[in-house]
């Protein structure tokens, strides 16, 4: 069988190895360098019951209570029960985890009821593994296309058949029996992002656009510790599982007034009890305080990023350091069943484009780089299974998987603003598949589509302006951040369907280009990047809207059971 793999971090790569090692005749295109993608950037490590004292069964509650109640419990399961083999198959692979005098050392870090991470030459574990996979890879003379970009998923009769790439500013055409997407998230949705720049969403854009389910796209986890300077580095969670404290200007560690277990809470926690506190003194950041771990410690402990500290001036060793939340990754993506088959035969999806269910409504701490490696293996076994049931619809219109009764209070919250409509509803209601475009057509007459009469409301200057990727991100940090509300987000679905109708759509230059019609570059990266992000942004704002309570990373504060962020609500 000929597979294409599209994407060469740890999902696309430790798929490619899987598929050729059983007999399949593999391809891996990739965007950009092979190394280029989000695995080589992961600081923290990979969680997995390996260590004495731990049990799957630990691992598992811990990852069902991250996910806030939304965690599909079977796939949860799958993770948890095969993430030692996958741990075992890297180190089969030459990954050279850390070790102590007791062997692999275990790292603590948030939400983990015990210290069960595995880290590689302490904090650049994703780089570890990106080398020593890509050397798999070579070393079996699988094909590795650098510097080529999807465009979108060839189909036929209704089956995955290849994909048309862009290649050295060429459209190409490549045929295979199997396709596995394993592109990455969509953090360059935002402007404060930890995402390499090459994460523009385009595996779950294509995917979308070819008619394949998607689900759980309003939920946007934001790493809580970025640091506040330019392109926000990460700075991992493990410093603050070492025995880092976050503080405001006043020195009073802040996040203790929210929940008991402080800096160690699940990320959604840890994230809105920073921008609180960042509401509270006019925006700036607060401070990560390292100092009592001393320097010798930071720099031994933690050497990739003692070095992006100090060359952003900082001694993070004598004094706390500005951090700040940043988009982190995504939650959701292309619906798959437990062996990484999404509903379109021939095709399945691996790592963070992938919705296996796992995460919920929020990721558990170092559970990425063990979901990409289980699922992986996964989606060699499913490469000569039957898809799913509902497979086979083809090309028809994109959907979006949402909660039944959202669509109804979506609506019904534009017109009580107060969030009333919420009350009583459940974070774990059925299911449906919904037309993308029904949210549309149900909220047209009540506002124009250049969102009038909310133009007054805060960051009202972000909206009725010409678009461009900064204007895109901009507009999705203010309305569809840390924080919604219906006000926020229907401005935005309203300004981002304006652009949408605006921009050609063919990403083509288009006659007579004007401020609000501007030219793209014919078949550029540039362009095709665009048009995804704008996609997976009304995408991503149709779902948010249609989820009216707060759960996990979507927080709305016009729920009325949303009490927690009333502070906010009043510094704003």
């Amino acid at each position: 069988m000929r597979v294409l793999v599209i994407g060469s971090g740890l999902a696309g790569l430790a798929t490619a190895i899987g598929a050729h090692d059983a007999g399949h005749d593999v391809r891996v295109v990739t965007k950009a360098a092979a190394d280029a993608g989000s695995t080589a950037l992961a600081q923290g490590g990979i969680a997995a019951a390996v260590f004495p004292g731990d049990s799957v069964q630990r691992h598992i509650d811990d990852t069902l209570a991250a996910g806030a109640g939304l965690s599909d419990a079977h796939a949860v399961r799958v993770l948890c029960e095969e993430g030692p083999a996958a741990v075992r198959e890297l180190i089969r692979h030459g990954v050279p985890f850390d070790r102590d005098a007791s062997g692999m050392a275990r790292g603590l870090e948030a939400a983990h009821s015990r210290p069960r991470i595995l880290h590689a030459g302490g904090d650049s574990t994703g780089r570890a593994v990106e080398d020593a996979l890509l050397a798999a890879v070579r070393s079996r003379g699988i094909e590795v296309v650098e510097r080529a970009m999807l465009v979108d998923l060839r189909l036929a009769g209704g089956r995955a058949v290849g994909a048309r790439m862009l290649i050295d500013d060429d459209l190409v055409d490549l045929d295979a029996d199997a396709v596995v997407l394993a592109t990455g998230g969509w953090g360059q949705l935002y402007g404060r992002t930890t995402s390499p720049a090459v994460a523009t969403g385009d595996g779950v854009a294509a995917a979308l656009r070819a008619g394949a389910a998607v689900a759980d796209l309003e939920f946007t986890q934001f790493h809580p510790t970025a640091l506040a300077v330019e392109g926000a580095p990460l700075i991992s969670e493990a410093v603050r599982g070492e025995g880092a404290i976050l503080v405001d200007e006043s020195g009073h560690r802040f996040l203790l007034d929210d929940d008991p277990r402080g800096e160690l809470a699940p990320r959604d926690v840890v994230a809105r009890g920073v921008h609180r506190a960042m509401l509270r003194q006019g925006g700036r950041p607060v401070l990560l305080d390292a100092t009592a771990l001393g320097a010798e410690f930071l720099a031994r402990r933690f050497p990739g990023i003692d070095r992006i500290v100090r060359e952003h001036g900082f001694d993070w060793a004598a004094s706390p350091i500005p951090a700040a939340p940043a988009a982190h990754y995504a939650m959701g993506g292309v619906v798959v069943d437990d062996l990484a088959r999404t509903g379109i035969p021939g095709l399945s999806a691996v790592g963070e484009v992938a919705r296996t269910g796992v995460h919920g409504a929020n990721r558990l701490a170092s559970n990425s780089l063990l979901e990409a490696a289980v699922f992986a293996a996964r989606a060699v076994e499913g490469l000569d299974a039957p898809g799913l049931a509902h497979a086979g619809r083809g090309a028809a219109q994109p959907r979006i998987e949402t909660d039944a009764p959202g669509l109804d209070t979506a609506l019904a919250g534009l017109l009580d603003r107060r969030g009333a409509t919420s009350a009583g509803r459940r974070a774990a209601e059925p299911r449906l598949e919904t037309d993308a475009r029904g949210l549309d057509t149900a909220l047209a007459g009540l506002l124009d589509r250049r969102g009038a009469g909310l133009l007054d409301r805060r960051g009202a200057g972000l909206l009725d302006r010409p678009f461009s990727r900064s204007a895109l991100q901009a507009l999705m940090h203010e309305h569809v951040g840390l924080v919604r509300d219906a006000d926020g987000l229907t401005a935005a679905l309203a300004q981002l369907e304006a652009w949408s109708a605006d921009l050609p759509s063919e990403w083509v230059v288009p006659a007579g280009a004007t401020p609000s019609r501007p030219a793209m570059p014919t078949h550029s990266r540039e362009g095709f990047e665009d048009r995804n992000l704008l996609e997976l942004g009304l995408a991503t704002v149709r779902a948010a809207l249609a989820r009216t309570e707060s759960v996990g990373a979507h927080y709305r504060s016009d729920d009325e059971h949303a009490a927690a962020l009333q502070p906010v609500e009043e510094a704003a």
